[in-house]
């Protein structure tokens, strides 16, 4: 799961869309699904008073992408291993239009990266975007994204 998902502390100050954690990830952990939070390169990088910047504008980064897997390496690894135990995995929940963590339209980096190791390690890689327009006080439809999500991670297992 994205890191902002579960901390909007690490979101560009202003931009944050809920206190703490987003409403339905928390709903996720009461109902017994455990969480596995990717690191926040943005954050990690340029800390948390950074400007907003844009996808070409990480490109631009020395040794980004590097970092970006770098940080990934625990993660893929953390999968695995909870897969080894019989732990299903029911995919990815990234950020829609994100310079990160963005799936579907331009791939953040992050997600660039963490898709081509999840192919390497023959990962499945089921995926949910939190739409730009989901907040604390507005969700939307995205329960119902949502269950859809977690009913194709099940069916896939």
């Amino acid at each position: 799961m994205s890191h902002c998902v579960l901390n909007q502390n690490a979101v560009i100050h202003g931009w944050e869309r809920a206190r703490g954690a987003f409403p339905f990830a928390i709903e996720l952990l009461r109902s017994g699904i455990a969480l596995i939070q990717l690191p926040c390169p943005e954050f990690i990088v340029l800390g948390g008073d950074r400007p907003p910047m844009t996808y070409e504008e990480y490109r631009d980064l020395p040794d980004y992408r590097h970092q970006c897997q770098t940080m990934l390496q625990p993660i893929i690894q953390q999968i695995q291993a909870y897969q080894a135990e019989g732990h299903q995995y029911l995919g990815i929940i990234g950020i829609h239009e994100s310079p990160n963590c963005s799936i579907s339209g331009q791939r953040g980096f992050l997600m660039e990266e963490f898709f081509a190791e999840c192919q390497q390690a023959k990962i499945g890689t089921n995926y949910l975007e939190v739409p730009t327009s989901y907040s604390e006080e507005d969700q939307g439809d995205f329960d119902e994204q949502l269950q859809r999500f977690l009913e194709k991670g099940l069916d896939n297992e």
